[in-house]
């Protein structure tokens, strides 16, 4: 096995394995062979067929058992991986399992995942159930099971697949995937992300968990499973394989590439679970969590950083104006609570420089006085060697010129100086 500085390698389990569930009250009334039958026509090839042949060869296995015989599934992590009560009521009343379970060697495509699912939701529709993802430890409606199948290209959305959860310590934000070993590839982390990045560097964790398993089923695309798959040591991540992990190919224009450096983090307590850590490229200087806030700044370039003069009466000045008057009000939603999930407030505010003030963003993070807002700067000043990426700092709110609501994709409210600069109007000086 070749190895090089610019190639990690990553071991490849022998096999893979995948069990679902289907809670249900009394015994089934149709058999698997029956109900995945009755997808003739909604289930696209190859995996309808899959699944029929799946159930009759000794990679899978469908039994229906007491409820009694497994331990109790944890409902708290149920709920925070978004059960609902009527799904959570109806485990409590179910008095047996349907035990899905299959398994395959690692590649493409994983029979095992796909095959299992599509048994698993096929029996959950026809006694009106759940699907219970036993490695994601999730709840899935029929309907969403059998969407999140291929379609007729043989395409999936690998959020369907893979989950993003994140944890707070005293570094930021620690980041892991939860998903990626279904397909034999170690789980992607990331560290000290700065709080303000949440929905966006999620996205940039789905986006590179795209780039890499396309690395890693490469790797795996000979007739014999190789005991090592050689990874790039710097993995290359752009808008592109961010859209496609989603699903939505079409909504995200060309952006410049980010690097990210692969480490491998292997775990100390044989019980748990090893990492390939996601790490700013080499010679990056300062934290982490600036190179991570440039990146998604890269990818999601919905704002711009800086923006310079506006002459009293034109239209930068309308928007200042329009900005500055609904400062009450976004931050009232702020401290309420009443922001949409998942979406980050920013403030535009500026910074004495000698050609004139300079107009940067910070993401806020705190606004218990009218007067003054504490955020994290979404940008490097250049008129301010301490403003930096992801840089502690304390706005005065009378210097706030704009203010926005940005998710992943980028500004879904406010942002009136931006539109200014969108539609080509560039105040020049007095």
């Amino acid at each position: 096995m070749l190895i090089t500085d610019d190639f990690l390698p990553v071991p490849v389990p022998e096999s893979l394995d995948a069990t679902y569930l289907v809670p249900i009250a009394g015994l089934p009334k149709v058999s698997p062979k029956t109900a995945v039958e009755a997808l003739a026509g909604r289930l696209a090839e190859p995996v309808h067929g899959l699944a029929k042949q799946m159930l009759d060869s000794p990679l899978m296995t469908v039994d229906t058992r007491p409820i009694g015989e497994f331990p109790e599934l944890p409902p708290d992590l149920l709920t925070a991986f978004g059960a609902t009560k009527a799904q959570l009521a109806r485990l409590a009343a179910a008095t047996h399992l349907v035990v899905v379970q299959a398994e395959y060697r690692p590649g493409w495509p994983p029979a095992h995942e796909w095959a299992a699912r599509a048994v698993a939701a096929a029996v959950a529709e026809t006694v009106g159930s759940d699907v219970v993802d036993v490695f994601g430890l999730q709840f899935l409606d029929p309907a969403a099971a059998l969407r999140s199948l291929p379609d007729a290209q043989g395409r999936i959305r690998l959020v369907d697949w893979v989950l993003v959860p994140y944890s707070s310590d005293a570094d930021g934000l620690w980041f892991t995937t939860k998903g990626l070993r279904r397909f034999g590839l170690l789980e992607l982390q990331a560290q000290g992300v700065p709080d303000h990045l949440t929905r966006a560097w999620g996205a940039v964790m789905t986006g590179a968990a795209r780039r890499l398993l396309r690395d890693w089923t490469d790797g795996l695309a000979g007739e014999e499973v190789p005991a090592f798959v050689q990874l790039p040591v710097l993995a290359t991540v752009t808008g592109h394989d961010i859209a496609v992990a989603y699903g939505n190919p079409e909504q995200h224009g060309a952006t410049a590439p980010v690097l990210l450096r692969l480490e491998l983090d292997p775990a100390t307590d044989p019980d748990a679970d090893s990492f390939l850590s996601l790490r700013p490229p080499p010679g990056h200087p300062g934290p982490a969590g600036r190179y991570f806030a440039a990146a998604c700044a890269t990818l999601f370039a919905g704002i711009q950083p800086d923006v310079r003069y506006a002459r009293p009466g034109d239209a930068m000045s309308k928007a200042i104006a329009t900005a500055r008057a609904g400062l009450g009000d976004i931050r009232a939603r702020f401290l309420a609570g009443q922001l949409p999930a998942e979406t980050q407030l920013v403030v535009k505010y500026g910074l004495p420089g000698d050609d004139g003030p300079e107009f940067v963003w910070a993401g806020v993070t705190s606004w218990d006085s009218p007067e003054r807002i504490v955020g994290a700067s979404a940008s490097d000043a250049a008129t301010d060697p301490t403003v930096r990426i992801g840089a502690s700092v304390v706005v005065e709110a009378t210097d706030v010129v704009d203010w926005a609501v940005l998710d992943g994709t980028g500004v879904i409210e406010g942002g009136w100086t931006q539109a200014v600069l969108d539609a080509g109007e560039r105040p020049t000086p007095d």
